[in-house]
């Protein structure tokens, strides 16, 4: 007989509403939800805990901290994969795709070389059930880089691949209208001189102007051929809205402007926003601040980024932003939302039919503290 779980006395947190309730799991799956308790003496009792999906994550760079955890120090890859994913399912995170980079900008930079690495220990480690969270992975291209197609030809094919963003962050782009900005931010991350810094600057808009469009156009064509997600990055204008709709491109990843992100809504674009961006009150570099874009209904998923915990914790801030408390729809933007987005179907909301990924939060002065977490009805925290 398949053994059944039940989990009582939770607030659901469900697509459209909030409710104190009790929900039946078997074979991995939700069979079954009710209002009220369960009288049945094997039921759980969460105590009147938030009981909510397994949150998505469509693009976290997470996994990098652990391979490099100090400059100069490249840890052992299983390990680092490992570490990882412990500090995933800590968030509540019980699907996360892994933005891997292609195209390293950084002058003293080694991505590339330590790509192979770390995309076998994510596959082996996985087929060795050794992971508690699902990992699939989300290919970032940088398409200023003269080796981006090439090496993202060779890694497309890999089946954990589900997800792929191309991005410039040459000057003159996007996130970098202002060469001062640009100057500003890279000179600060790699501690480059003005004259490193002035061939920098060279040698990475020639690059864009002999590879970026012809990189983009290749690398979308190829997606849609294979049915994978795109995303675009840091629109900024609504020309950069439009360019990316004319590709296909179903997300927008960090648009910088609210005129970017109206551009996104008229033209049928998820707009992926960061978490950290809504716990911090605002964007680190001066961009729109996410939870703006929510109070002007321009917000569909959040993105921990570069912080896991954030996730969890930037839903219950908008929760708390919005007027009436909406937490269903705050949870949709870090469960149902992404799922959707990257094509998958099967997760991502507590309803009768879909995969038991599910959290346990106990809300503490309003910062949720995860208590349990199920991926497909096992405990794996």
């Amino acid at each position: 007989m398949p053994v059944e779980q039940i989990l009582s006395n939770a607030r659901l947190v469900t697509a459209d509403r909030v409710f104190l309730g009790s929900v039946v799991l078997r074979d991995g799956m939700i069979v079954d939800l009710a209002e009220g308790r369960s009288q049945l003496p094997q039921a759980q009792d969460l105590g009147g805990d938030f009981l909510l999906p397994g949150l998505v994550e469509l693009h976290t760079d997470n996994l990098e901290k652990h391979m490099t955890p100090r400059p100069g120090v490249d840890w052992p890859s299983t390990s680092a994969v490992l570490s990882h994913d412990a500090q995933i399912i800590a968030a509540g995170i019980t699907t996360v795709f892994d933005a891997v980079s292609i195209g390293d900008v950084n002058p003293r930079g080694n991505r590339m070389q330590k790509l192979p690495a770390m995309l076998n220990a994510i596959a082996s480690a996985q087929e060795a059930g050794l992971t508690r969270a699902e990992h699939r992975l989300h290919l970032r291209c940088e398409l200023c880089h003269p080796d981006t197609l090439s090496v993202f030809r060779d890694l497309v094919e890999n089946p954990l691949v589900q997800l792929v963003s191309v991005m410039d962050h040459s000057p003159g782009q996007r996130q970098f209208v202002l060469e001062s900005k640009y100057r500003e931010y890279y000179m600060g991350k790699y501690h480059l001189n003005d004259e490193t810094m002035d061939a920098f600057i060279v040698l990475q808009m020639a690059n864009s102007k002999a590879y970026s469009e012809r990189y983009r156009a290749a690398i979308v064509e190829h997606c849609l051929v294979r049915g994978l997600s795109v995303a675009s990055h840091d629109d900024a204008t609504l020309a950069h809205v439009e360019e990316s709709a004319r590709y296909g491109m179903s997300i927008a990843e960090f648009p910088t402007t609210l005129e970017a992100a109206r551009g996104c809504r008229q033209l049928g674009m998820n707009v992926l926003m960061g978490a950290p961006n809504v716990v911090r009150g605002g964007s680190h570099s001066g961009n729109v601040a996410a939870a703006g874009l929510a109070a002007e209904g321009l917000l569909d998923i959040l993105s921990s980024d570069y912080y896991p915990a954030s996730l969890l914790q930037a839903a219950f801030v908008l929760a708390d932003q919005q007027d009436g408390g909406d937490l269903s729809r705050a949870v949709r933007m870090i469960s149902q939302a992404p799922a959707r987005a990257a094509g998958l179907h099967d997760r991502g909301e507590i309803a009768i039919g879909l995969r038991a990924d599910l959290v346990q939060a106990r809300s503490r002065e309003g910062l949720p503290v995860v208590q349990q977490v199920w991926r497909q009805a096992k405990r794996v925290f």
